[in-house]
């Protein structure tokens, strides 16, 4: 990962698989963890079930910083050395038993954060991180809740393309919410309003939505769906920039 203010932009147009926003920059969409491994530019990383809309919900309520890493015994590493306070995230889809919190925005949204530095591992959003990180000029973890800002944020980087990556389930198959994530997102770079009700709206007709009512899997809450799909909850953006090498997120534009 390069300078986090990205470099001077090229004017590379027509990319195949590109879309050209007004700028003359193409807006590529990638999909699951191959895809973040690709990425280059000014890069989003899509998790709206749930890792960024969780991420966001702690940076709310106070957390200074979330380090994302790949691997649950990392984690548990930075927390004991100091590095961290607050492991949170998930092993397909459950809280590992040595974690403070799960991957549910509703678990957290009370939870008084302020001044902590929390650190993140799941099977999706984080691992896309780390690998988006090797390439990108500049990075950001996104969801609904800060798609406004996260289009903001993009366009406003002198870059010589943007990739928006959609994580799906486990980085390995492709999940309605961050596809269409990807799509809202890349209206809203090209200069669209998009149509945020419809976004929900599709969401909720497929059947990603559904596990969440699944009396089977109880970790799975329906009001984390209610939270993720609140489009532009938060008026910042997730920015991630890479600190002693690890992928750290912080709040970016919340005036």
């Amino acid at each position: 990962m390069t300078d986090p203010h990205c470099p001077a932009a090229v004017g590379v147009r027509g990319l195949s698989g590109g879309f050209i926003d007004g700028s003359g920059v193409p807006v590529l969409i990638e999909s699951l963890l191959a895809g973040a491994e690709r990425a280059t530019g000014a890069v989003a990383v899509i998790d709206v079930f749930r890792a960024f809309t969780t991420a966001a919900v702690a940076l709310a309520n106070g957390a200074t910083q979330i380090i994302m890493v790949s691997s649950i015994e990392e984690a548990l590493a930075l927390r004991a050395n100091g590095s961290a306070q607050i492991c949170m995230g998930e092993v397909h889809g459950r809280k590992p038993d040595a974690f403070d919190f799960g991957n549910s925005p509703f678990e957290l949204l009370d939870v008084a954060l302020e001044g902590l530095t929390v650190v993140q591992r799941t099977s999706a959003g984080t691992q896309g991180v780390v690998a988006a990180a090797r390439r990108a000029q500049c990075l950001y973890a996104a969801s609904l809740v800060t798609a406004s800002a996260t289009a903001r944020a993009l366009r406003s980087k002198p870059t010589d393309r943007i990739t928006l990556v959609a994580m799906g389930n486990d980085g390995t198959t492709r999940a309605d919410e961050d596809e269409l994530c990807a799509m809202h997102l890349r209206n809203l770079v090209e200069g669209r309003p998009g149509d945020p009700d419809a976004v929900r709206r599709l969401i909720l007709a497929g059947g990603d939505a559904e596990r969440f009512h699944d009396p089977a899997r109880p970790y799975l809450l329906p009001e984390d769906v209610d939270i993720a799909l609140e489009v532009d909850r938060y008026p910042f953006a997730v920015n991630v920039t890479l600190r002693d090498g690890r992928p750290v997120a912080h709040v970016e534009g919340a005036n």
